[in-house]
């Protein structure tokens, strides 16, 4: 039997009709059994969040949603899936009467933004069929068994609770599995976070075992720093488990930061695959952590606040970190005192729960790998995969270039 390979292709990489042609030639070209896990069309779900937040500009959307999924695969309203298409649109349509008439709830919400991974789901497996992969098909991930962690909204996919619930006859032939949305624990629709359908593929990897997880971008690989910063530089070959998901919560946003938890156990690798580069070889692979004694990559998040105050963290502010699903870079609470830093627009949220001195501070910055900084710093932790420290500059860009200039210049030379 064929080892699976699970792939998933984000929003960048359905921008158009041709892209599943890509798709297409890609999975008639790659070896074992494909999983593909789908995002919604680029762009369509800003869309729909806009739509289920103002209701005003939900008139024209419905339309709009049949022409663009109707653009990308020709005849999907009339072919084998046309019903589950009209379907999917006609709850788009329901929810969004819902909550213009005044009914709002996080449910209706869920089902709208839901509805844009459901249609790209069924555009993307009508245009594979017509390419020639007639055995691609449409799968709703909590159709399946994808259990969440939470009610409405969730942090992660329930392993345990999937496996024991997965639907494994449905992943036959090429199946086309939506990816940011599951069950959650009431038993309703749930949602992960915004790029959380990495997460998703990374779980559906875990869960039937598969060989390895391809992670479809629009860019080549993971870079040592942020092409924000106004540098090329090049790809990270190899990174662990815990150097990835380090990186990726300090301004790399290649990845989800919870993408590669549900590899770890088995050791299943996830390839970083440039889209528009299909058959190049692969720029950065994430896998099982190991010692290094260089420096790795520079992860950077501008604006920070630093919380303190001279008793225990509240339970009420805590309480509400928990419920915005906020993760800080640092929370350390003892009986003298507490010790808190997010970043600032997430301080914005909780700014009326917080009762201590509040300073701000122009960044955090994450090393990963050994070092030794060069520059002006703040310690806020270290552990096996980096070190973490804050600073304070009046131009950002400049410091960052000189850090990583510094620490790879010699490096480099080796």
């Amino acid at each position: 039997m064929d080892e699976i390979v699970v792939h998933k292709f984000g929003g960048s990489c359905l921008r158009d009709g041709e892209d599943i042609d890509r798709i297409g030639e890609i999975i008639s070209n790659s070896s074992g059994k494909p999983i593909i896990v789908v995002s919604a069309l680029w762009g369509m779900t800003d869309r729909l969040i806009r739509a289920s937040r103002e209701p005003r500009y939900a008139g024209r959307l419905v339309q709009d949603l049949i022409y663009q999924h109707l653009r990308f695969a020709p005849g999907l309203d009339t072919g084998e899936f046309g019903p589950l298409f009209n379907k999917v649109i006609s709850g788009i349509s329901n929810q969004l009467l819902n909550l213009s008439s005044g009914e709002v709830s996080l449910r209706s919400e869920n089902l709208i933004l839901a509805a844009g991974e459901r249609l790209s789901a069924l555009a993307v497996a009508h245009r594979l069929r017509s390419f020639g992969l007639k055995n691609a098909h449409p799968v709703g991930a909590e159709d399946i068994g994808l259990r969440l962690k939470g009610r409405g909204r969730a942090k992660e996919i329930d392993i345990s609770a999937s496996s024991e619930k997965l639907d494994r006859e449905k992943l036959v032939g090429i199946p086309i599995l939506t990816g940011w949305f599951g069950e959650g624990e009431d038993g309703d629709i749930a949602l992960l976070s915004r790029g959380g359908s990495d997460h998703s593929a990374a779980a559906f990897a875990k869960l039937t075992n598969a060989n390895k997880l391809i992670l479809w971008k629009d860019v080549d690989g993971i870079k040592r720093l942020n092409p924000r910063w106004g540098i090329e530089t090049p790809a990270i070959p190899y990174l662990g488990y815990g150097q990835a998901a380090e990186l990726s919560m300090h301004g790399t946003p290649v990845i989800h930061p919870a993408t590669v938890l549900p590899l770890i156990e088995e050791g299943i690798p996830a390839e970083i695959r440039n889209f528009n580069k299909p058959f190049s070889s692969t720029p950065t692979i994430i896998g099982p952590d190991i010692d290094t004694d260089e420096t790795i990559a520079i992860g950077c998040h501008p604006g920070v606040a630093v919380i303190t105050e001279n008793k225990p963290l509240d339970s009420e502010l805590l309480a509400k970190i928990e419920q915005l699903d906020i993760v800080p870079w640092l929370m350390n609470s003892t009986p003298e005192g507490m010790k808190l830093i997010i970043p600032i627009h997430e301080f914005n949220q909780l700014e009326k729960y917080v009762t201590g001195k509040v300073d701000f501070r122009t960044a955090i910055i994450s090393i990963i790998g050994r070092c030794t900084i060069p520059i002006e710093h703040e310690l806020v932790s270290k552990n096996q995969y980096g070190t973490r420290i804050i600073i304070n500059s009046d131009n950002l860009s400049s410091t960052i270039l000189e850090l990583y200039h510094s620490l790879f210049s010699l490096q480099d030379c080796k």
